[in-house]
């Protein structure tokens, strides 16, 4: 049914409401269609004309952007304790050696109850050899970092379970640093 309406004195033709919704309906279905009809047609000419690019994903970038700061706040958590160590007192830090070296000596290859210390910052993690290691020290992979070892001295139970090491650990965080001081410059 044809609706007439009046615009400026002139009479028009309107379709009926029902016509106009199902038109309205149909419009984005022939657009999709013909858009991809146009997608389609080009994919043809790129193919036919010009090799192929590769295109790049840009979500790696954005990943890694976003990556970026959780790895910066993680370094500067890890760098702020390695400066601690670096300004560490190590004539403090060879008293509080005297706790360890009841098991633990500094000289290479001098195993005691306790695998030698020697070059033990970035050392494999229960690498020493001849050493016989706790299976939870040995499941550990790694290297031996600053933040390793204090992680380890603040409390080593904790830090790998099942370990043999019957030492408590050392609460407080300017003692570790300095026993790893120390520890560093008699390698030295």
């Amino acid at each position: 049914m044809a609706y007439l309406d009046q615009l400026d004195g002139d009479t028009y033709e309107m379709a009926a409401p029902e016509a106009m919704e199902e038109e309205a309906a149909a419009e984005p279905a022939e657009a999709e269609t013909e858009m991809a009809a146009a997608e389609e047609n080009v994919a043809e000419e790129v193919t036919a004309e010009e090799p192929a690019v590769a295109e790049v994903d840009p979500a790696p970038e954005a990943e890694a952007a976003a990556e970026e700061p959780a790895a910066e706040e993680a370094a500067a958590e890890a760098s702020g304790f390695v400066a601690m160590v670096a300004s560490a007192d190590v004539a403090n830090g060879e008293k509080v050696y005297k706790k360890c070296k009841a098991c633990h000596a500094l000289e290479d290859g001098q195993n005691r109850v306790g695998p030698h210390l020697f070059n033990v910052v970035d050392r494999d993690i229960a690498s020493v050899d001849g050493f016989k290691y706790s299976d939870g020290l040995a499941a550990i992979d790694g290297n031996w970092t600053a933040d390793q070892l204090s992680a380890f001295l603040t409390k080593p139970k904790d830090f790998a379970p099942g370990t043999k090491m019957s030492f408590a650990g050392l609460r407080k965080e300017e003692d570790r640093a300095a026993v790893i001081a120390y520890i560093q410059s008699a390698a030295q």
